[in-house]
């Protein structure tokens, strides 16, 4: 008998017993509460059971596999297009999974059958890509990030549909492979470029009054009056080399040019208009691997076309150029600008289009840049950086000796207020820079016409040895200021004298015979004019002939 009946008979023969048998209603009622109690411990065991039951399935079932949605094979059956590990299925899917959860990139739960029966949080685990090209909007092509691996083609998932992505963002993909899934977008900060340009206005640069004249006919004009140039059918200038020998301010001018063009540009517009300055330095580009290098230009001018047409001032700034385009060679051996010159050249054309994208291109040796990257149509000016003359060095020096420098109080007291005192200094140190006396002398040419001709240490003035002459002198005052800190110390003309010496005497390296034709064309000399160098003084007092570099 099921325990339930006996249980129920027990009772009734209890409620039947009469009220003068208490020994057998005792035994009864002993019997009814022995057998609750067994009721009670039976369904505890029953709920035992089942939940180790229930356990025991749960750890025997098969597991599911993580597969990713692709899209719907028929949304209307229910049947679903997922990549599992480097195969693809159509599978069935759980009627009463929402439909809507199912986008392409989910990861989906599979069971033993294959049918989706749930969804998954992705691990954001697969391998990082980096975005080559934007081929449509829901297809990318990458590469595996190794420079000179080949590209293929994978698809953007729907979490991804309203991120703005760009060649040269990493994008993680799913364990497959074949969907990007996670977004990381190139920083400001790449290793071949800044993007971010200070505050220099005209005044900044010193010395080239030629030179900025020229760029803002050039550059800033058009931009300022463009009703003016289309009246005359006068395309504007759209690439600028700057050249001119090394620390004469071409990198300073670029800036400028950026900084300056820009306020006019906004005063035009008549509101906020933001400049995208590119800095971008010629050898960071160069790539051992092939393709790398052109895969670079192609991102800097798609950046740059992008930046405009997003309504940004754009400066295009490639320093040392001649590192990136090198006239192209010919024979048998292979050269990087046989492929990157090509490159650049289509990239500048594909800009003529874009009236807010300005070119500028500096380099120390012009002449070794391939002719088809400096015709006209593709940098049309080319504006020379010249050393400083006596006028320009002394407005240069006063753009480091600032008024706000402490002086030698014995020449602020000599001179009667302290911008005297700068004005005096500045002359001095000018006029001892641009003496040419025996003692500045550095080196003697012999000419092939039978002449000779005397270098001196002016010959080799640029705005970088100027600027580090004031921080020479710095450095003594403040030597001696740490030194007595009891006295009121300042910079002297001595201090001056003193810093442009050693700094003539750390310059005056003589290049080896092998570098002698490109030294002399950063002076202006053709080497092809010069038959011997003869250093001037000392133990440096040695011929050199020019035959075997010329």
């Amino acid at each position: 008998m099921p325990l339930e009946d006996a249980l129920e008979l027990a009772r009734r023969i209890e409620a039947e017993l009469p009220a003068n048998e208490p020994r057998i209603r005792g035994y009864t009622a002993a019997l009814v509460e022995s057998l609750e109690a067994n009721q009670v411990t039976i369904a505890a065991n029953e709920t035992a059971a089942a939940e180790y039951k229930e356990a025991y399935e749960k750890l025997t079932k098969p597991a599911n596999r993580i597969a990713t949605f692709l899209k719907w094979a028929n949304e209307a059956e229910l049947t679903a297009h997922v990549v599992l590990g480097e195969s693809e299925y159509v599978v069935s899917v759980d009627p009463q999974l929402k439909t809507d959860e199912l986008r392409k990139g989910k990861a989906v739960r599979l069971n033993e059958a294959y049918a989706v029966i749930g969804t998954a949080e992705p691990l954001l685990t697969g391998p990082t890509l980096k975005v080559g090209e934007i081929v449509e909007q829901d297809r990318l092509m990458v590469g595996s990030g190794t420079p000179g691996s080949d590209g293929r083609f994978i698809l953007r998932a729907e979490s991804l549909a309203d991120k703005k992505l760009r060649p040269g963002d990493e994008v993680v993909t799913d364990p497959t492979g074949r969907v990007a899934i996670e977004h990381f977008p190139k920083t400001g900060g790449r290793d071949y470029f800044l993007d971010e340009v200070p505050v220099t206005p005209w005044t900044a640069v010193g010395g080239q009054e030629d030179a900025i004249r020229l760029i803002r006919e050039t550059i800033e004009q058009p931009l300022v009056h463009p009703e003016l140039f289309a009246k005359f059918k006068k395309k504007p200038v759209k690439g600028v080399l700057l050249y001119g020998p090394p620390g004469c301010g071409k990198t300073l001018i670029g800036k400028a040019t950026a900084y300056n063009i820009t306020q006019e540009y906004k005063k035009l517009k008549g509101g906020e208009v933001q400049q995208y300055f590119m800095a971008i330095s010629g050898p960071k580009i160069l790539n051992m691997w092939v393709g790398e290098t052109e895969r670079m230009v192609r991102e800097i001018f798609a950046t740059a076309r992008e930046r405009a047409a997003e309504g940004y001032l754009v400066f295009v700034f490639i320093d040392e150029a001649e590192a990136l385009l090198r006239t192209r060679s010919t024979g048998r051996y292979f050269s990087m600008s046989n492929t990157v010159v090509p490159q650049f050249c289509a990239e500048l054309d594909g800009l003529v289009a874009m009236e807010n994208v300005v070119l500028m291109l500096t380099s120390n040796r012009p002449d070794t840049i391939d002719p088809a990257v400096l015709r006209p149509g593709r940098i049309d000016r080319r504006v020379k950086i010249i050393r400083p003359t006596r006028d320009a060095g002394k407005q240069i020096l006063s753009l480091y000796l600032t008024d706000d420098l402490p002086l030698d109080p014995a020449l602020v007291k000599q001179e009667g207020d302290p911008e005297c005192a700068r004005v005096h200094a500045v002359e001095a140190l000018n006029n001892a820079i641009f003496d040419k006396s025996k003692e500045t002398e550095f080196a003697t040419l012999s000419m092939r016409n039978g002449t000779t001709e005397t270098l001196y240490q002016s010959d080799f003035v640029s705005g970088a040895i100027l600027a580090s002459i004031i921080e020479r002198a710095k450095d003594t005052a403040l030597r001696r200021a740490i030194e007595d800190p009891t006295e009121d110390h300042g910079i002297s003309i001595e201090d001056l004298q003193g810093a442009r010496t050693a700094e003539f005497q750390e310059n005056e390296i003589f290049p080896k015979s092998d570098a002698l034709g490109d030294w002399l064309q950063l002076l202006d000399v053709s080497p092809e004019q010069v038959v011997s160098i003869k250093p001037a003084r000392g133990a440096k007092a040695k011929s050199y002939s020019t035959d075997s570099v010329v």
